[in-house]
């Protein structure tokens, strides 16, 4: 790993700035609260980063509606694209084993 000032001298991202940057940018475009970054992924371009958003709250908080929004970063930080890829009831979350 290239230490810090080597990687700020080529104008590359760190993966905490790319996650700093794509909650920035869902907070521009999409009109819920980020709730939390699940995962950042360097890309040949840039980064994909995936944020979890609170869609819809709900009483018990245990039925909120959530989604996962993927947003992919150009390596300056620039928002590209973006998609909503999920959207499930906060209670009903994947267990990460591929089976629903």
């Amino acid at each position: 790993m290239a230490p810090r000032d080597e990687a700020e001298g080529d104008g590359a991202l760190s993966a905490p700035e790319a996650a700093s940057r794509a909650l920035a940018h869902a907070g521009e475009l999409i009109s819920r609260n980020p709730v939390s970054v699940t995962s950042v992924e360097p890309t040949d371009d840039g980064w994909l980063v995936e944020l979890e958003v609170l869609e819809d709250r709900r009483i018990p908080s245990s039925a909120d509606m959530l989604a996962l929004y993927e947003l992919e970063l150009g390596a300056d930080g620039e928002l590209l694209a973006y998609r909503r890829t999920k959207r499930y009831v906060r209670g009903r979350a994947d267990s990460g084993s591929g089976v629903s």
